[in-house]
């Protein structure tokens, strides 16, 4: 229970989820596939590797049907899901503002729900899953129709892979290192907890009730 000054009831603290269920079922669904999309490639695409395996076929059946299942998982969240929540989630991530600008000058500005780099994160990432479907399905169909088999094709889908993995390297390195369990000042961060229900987003805090974009909000006190 925490008292704020001027009132005479004291009011318990809430917690605020962050991301909904359909976010959180898109991005494990993202992050899944790109596991095993990264390891059948690189059983298909490393020589030593292919022949350590030596089921380079099945491995190339892997690769093809977690890629259109993918596809098909990100479809059927979206049209099945909280489309309303996403929009309000895309809405924040495409916007740039000078807020924003000032992180990149000093990390403690304050920002909304996403900083600097998670929204250049999120559109790097969704930016490199629809190139790595172009040429996915362009290296597909090439191996039935000949007159598709470009060199540039393979080569944009390997340097893709590569940056790819730098990025998803540095992101699980910042949730490690971010994560609330490991930081004890994870209370006073933006969004994650507040005071008689408002929660503080950095750019001037909103009631709880009205923090559709942060997610529903659960009470931590009695």
């Amino acid at each position: 229970m925490t008292a704020t000054r001027g009132w005479g009831t004291p009011m318990a603290a809430v917690s605020v989820a962050r991301f909904g269920r359909t976010e959180r079922a898109l991005h494990w669904v993202h992050a899944s596939a790109f596991f095993v999309l990264l390891a059948s490639g690189l059983c298909l695409y490393l020589p030593a590797l292919s022949e350590a395996v030596g089921r380079r076929g099945l491995f190339k059946t892997i690769h093809l049907y977690t890629a259109v299942g993918w596809l098909v998982a990100l479809a059927l969240i979206v049209l099945a899901g909280d489309r309303r929540a996403l929009r309000a989630t895309w809405r924040e991530v495409e916007l740039f503002d000078a807020a924003d600008r000032s992180w990149f000058r000093e990390r403690g500005a304050p920002t909304g729900r996403f900083n600097a780099g998670q929204k250049l994160y999120a559109a790097a990432t969704s930016a490199f899953a629809i190139l790595f479907t172009i040429t996915g399905a362009i290296l597909w169909y090439g191996e039935r129709d000949t007159r598709f088999r470009f060199d540039s094709t393979l080569l944009i889908h390997d340097w893709l892979m590569y940056v790819s993995v730098l990025l998803v390297i540095g992101h699980v390195y910042m949730v490690v290192r971010h994560h609330p369990g490991r930081d004890a000042r994870a209370h006073d961060r933006p969004g994650v907890h507040a005071p008689g229900g408002v929660v503080q987003h950095g750019r001037g805090g909103e009631r709880a009730g009205d923090a559709g974009r942060a997610g529903a909000v659960r009470r931590a006190g009695p």
